[in-house]
């Protein structure tokens, strides 16, 4: 009887692990970009790592893979560049890890929760380009664009955040068709 009870329970709650990402993929339909490739690499197993509190230690990550970089109080990293928005409390965590991108163009920055994040290209903060953001998606919940120079060590810095890790991918932004002429 034990058995049966624990196959129930077992089944119970995947049926409600089912139900909860399913009502979390609705709430991340609300894009209105075509955000296909950033839900698949979300719903994927990630790399976990540690971001670095400095340059110096910070890990280098890929394109088009998902991570889950644990961070570190905010007082304690030494950032590449200042953050460009100041969000400094007593429970605020940052971290920031290295990548290049393949070539020129633009791309997506995709996180699990709202926190401030800058690329830094040879020590200036790259603008923002767009972005994004759904309410009750996590998966990803915040997406956001600049345009990026191939092959050059780019810096990818969190701060203000309110967790000790986030979840993140960088993404090739797709292109738009050309128009028929």
């Amino acid at each position: 009887m034990n058995c049966c009870r624990a196959r129930w329970t077992g089944a119970a709650a995947l049926v409600v692990s089912l139900l909860v990402v399913s009502t979390a993929q609705a709430a991340c339909k609300g894009f209105s970009w075509d955000v296909h490739e950033e839900l698949a690499l979300f719903a994927s197993q990630p790399h976990v790592m540690h971001a670095g509190r400095a340059p110096a230690g910070a890990a280098q990550i890929r394109v088009d893979r998902f991570y889950v970089l644990q961070l570190t109080p905010q007082q304690r990293v030494h950032f590449e560049m200042p953050p460009g928005k100041t969000m400094l409390t007593d429970a605020d965590y940052a971290g920031l890890v290295k990548f290049t991108v393949p070539q020129t163009g633009s791309y997506r920055i995709s996180l699990d929760r709202p926190f401030w994040i800058d690329v830094v290209d040879d020590g200036k903060l790259l603008p923002t380009q767009d972005f994004q953001g759904q309410h009750g998606c996590s998966g990803p919940h915040k997406i956001v664009e600049f345009v990026m120079r191939a092959h050059r060590q780019l810096w990818l810095q969190f701060s203000g955040a309110n967790a000790s890790e986030v979840r993140v991918s960088i993404t090739p932004a797709p292109t738009a068709a050309p128009s028929p002429h």
